[in-house]
């Protein structure tokens, strides 16, 4: 083995040990070792435009995620799997000697890099501490802002606040109702509510000779439909079932559950025997909880 091929093999090798121990130090939260989908990340942020930005030199540390490659490489992109040696130590071979590679092709979104191609590239990169890469980029305009080393969780949780600020922002939401703690733990929430608001005034307006204005429609839709339903929610106890949940994802559930029942029978069921029924049938105590954490460990 000549002294190239030796050290091809080396990096390689240091680099999926690398993956390897990332992976054991996050045995409780194995998602904080995963590399970023594009394609899930697209479909959370929804950008609008997709513009062509040509040839950029673009900051290694940027690049979070891939388009399809994603389970291949950890989230630093050390290489998880044996089968990418071969490839990847080409690559590395290449930035040993000085040859000249082709541009990689990434996504830009929220100001964070997605491989489109090259995904090998970028992990002979990091692994080797370049600093910055040249690229052929693609933008997707959108208008949250996301920062390097977010997991999906963290992720998630940016977009919930972003999604937070704007209903609030464009609704007065907090100020008519007083209430600023509609808080949800999955992205698309907001627009849900805005829907029931847009249909509760819609309701409204059927008995009014004048157009109800929209906080005035707010206010009534949040005394005579959500606060009902919360209130239920509180009397039974309900998120009891739904650990780490907020009483506004109940919400979004009860009620659509409850839709479907009075879609389905002629003679339905009350707002309490929907939450309780909801519940029973999807809700999960602590026996449920620690069975099918036994169940995931064991697969």
């Amino acid at each position: 083995m000549g002294i190239i091929e030796n050290q091809t093999e080396n990096d390689f090798f240091k680099a999926r040990n690398k993956a390897v121990l990332n992976d054991l130090q996050h045995l409780i939260n194995p998602e904080e070792t995963e590399l970023l989908s594009f394609n899930e990340i697209k479909s959370i942020l929804k950008p609008k435009n997709e513009v062509y930005l040509g040839m950029q030199v673009v900051s290694v540390s940027l690049i979070v995620g891939s388009e399809g490659r994603y389970r291949d490489f950890d989230n630093h992109f050390f290489p998880r799997n044996i089968h990418l040696k071969n490839r990847w130590k080409r690559i590395d071979e290449a930035h040993l000697t000085g040859v000249i590679l082709p541009p990689i092709k990434l996504y830009e979104i929220g100001g964070l890099y997605f491989v489109r191609d090259g995904n090998h590239r970028v992990s002979v990169a990091k692994a080797q501490g370049v600093e910055n890469i040249d690229a052929e980029v693609v933008c997707l305009q959108s208008e949250i802002k996301l920062k390097p080393g977010l997991t999906k969780s963290q992720l998630f949780i940016a977009v919930i606040s972003y999604e937070k600020r704007v209903f609030y922002a464009e609704t007065a939401y907090g100020d008519i109702t007083d209430d600023w703690r509609l808080d949800f733990t999955s992205v698309g929430q907001y627009d849900v509510i805005y829907n029931h608001i847009l249909i509760h005034k819609y309701y409204i307006n059927e008995h009014q000779t004048e157009e109800v204005s929209m906080p005035a429609a707010i206010q009534s839709w949040y005394d005579n439909v959500y606060l009902p339903v919360i209130k239920v929610i509180h009397t039974y106890r309900l998120l009891r079932k739904f650990k780490r949940r907020t009483p506004s994802d109940l919400y979004v559930w009860i009620i659509r559950y409850w839709d479907e029942l009075k879609e389905k029978y002629d003679d339905h069921p009350s707002l309490d025997q929907a939450a309780l029924d909801f519940t029973e049938i999807y809700g999960k105590g602590f026996f449920k909880s620690l069975l099918n954490k036994v169940r995931n460990s064991l697969r």
